[in-house]
């Protein structure tokens, strides 16, 4: 008997109330929402509040996604946990009111939704779980210099989450092959220096706040997310025609076209909700979806590829057909 598949059977999201347009941004920073659009696609993002953290975000998209059912395993992908230790993870399950279920963190920073998932799915696979909640929720603005004009533009908060069950590897919704890599040597294109073990938090402002090498991830972000998703398109046996919607990490709108571009799919294929909300690291994919479900653009029965990319580096690829999850409430 075949191993049971990782059935996507909800879906849910969150975002802050609060908005932060490219306008108050070029205000304060030496910007303009022309030169935020043209370079990232994006014209507003939301923003945690005093008081608001990754793990109450993380709590609202996972109930919505639970739909009033439970699950036996949570797995949250964020690297802006409420704290260094312990792990979010088990403090969202408790809010959630699942009991004892079996929770942790997965740090693979922007590609930790898909890490996430593949985790899931493993659990299914085993029949360790029958019912897995994946959720991505980051508070990166926490992370960002308010006084640098490269990274306040491009990065927002959020959450989006997936509920899985155990099924069939043939049936709508069912997961198909994961592709994982990460290349460590090229860590400090993408990082926050200080704060682990390595480095303890000190008066340099420059150490706590995320350092990027915006062409280099650029460059490396497109070559990667193409060359994982044709590996996971070939195991599924798809070829790229067969794709009706690429939700790639929503980092850059210009890395999600150049990547499609690189695989020969069209544009009107390429999922994007980023003018919305920003880049929201682990959070983006789930998200982007939600929204993608919402407004109809994505149908039951599409194929769907999904890519992301993230500091580590790490970048990760899968597909799944689109299921029938009914009307969005």
């Amino acid at each position: 008997m075949p191993a049971p598949a990782a059935v996507l059977t909800g879906i849910g999201s969150w975002l802050p109330t609060k908005v932060l347009g490219n306008h108050e941004i070029a205000a304060r920073l030496d910007t303009t929402d022309e030169w935020i659009r043209t370079r990232t696609g994006i014209r507003e993002r939301r923003v945690a509040g005093p008081g608001e953290s990754t793990v109450d975000l993380a709590v609202e998209a996972g109930r919505e996604a639970l739909g009033g059912g439970g699950a036996d395993v949570v797995v949250l992908a964020t690297s802006t946990p409420d704290q260094p230790c312990p792990a979010s993870a088990p403090q969202v399950a408790a809010r959630l009111g699942l009991g004892t279920a079996a929770a942790f963190d997965v740090n693979a920073v922007c590609s930790g939704f898909v890490y996430a998932l593949a985790t899931g799915a493993g659990f299914i696979a085993g029949g360790l779980a029958e019912r897995v909640l994946v959720i991505g929720a980051d508070t990166f603005t926490t992370l960002i210099d308010p006084d640098d004009r490269t990274t306040v533009p491009i990065f927002g908060d959020g959450a989006g989450a997936v509920l899985l069950r155990a099924g069939d590897a043939d049936e709508p919704g069912a997961f198909g092959p994961f592709d994982l890599h990460s290349e460590g040597e090229h860590a400090d294109l993408l990082w926050v220096e200080a704060g682990g073990a390595r480095k303890r938090l000190s008066d340099t402002p420059a150490d706590r706040f995320l350092a990027m090498q915006g062409t280099a991830v650029f460059r490396h972000a497109c070559a990667r997310m193409a060359e994982s998703s044709r590996t996971v398109l070939d195991r599924a046996g798809w070829m790229v025609g067969d794709v009706d919607r690429f939700v790639g990490h929503q980092a850059n709108i210009r890395i999600l076209q150049a990547t499609a571009k690189q695989l020969g799919m069209p544009a009107d294929a390429v999922v994007a909700n980023i003018d919305r909300v920003g880049n929201t690291s682990a959070a983006s994919i789930p998200l982007a979806l939600a929204d993608a479900r919402a407004d109809g653009t994505l149908a039951p029965g599409h194929r769907v590829l999904l890519s992301a990319f993230g500091a580590g580096l790490t970048w990760g690829s899968t597909v799944l057909r689109w299921p029938d999850l009914g009307q969005p409430s």
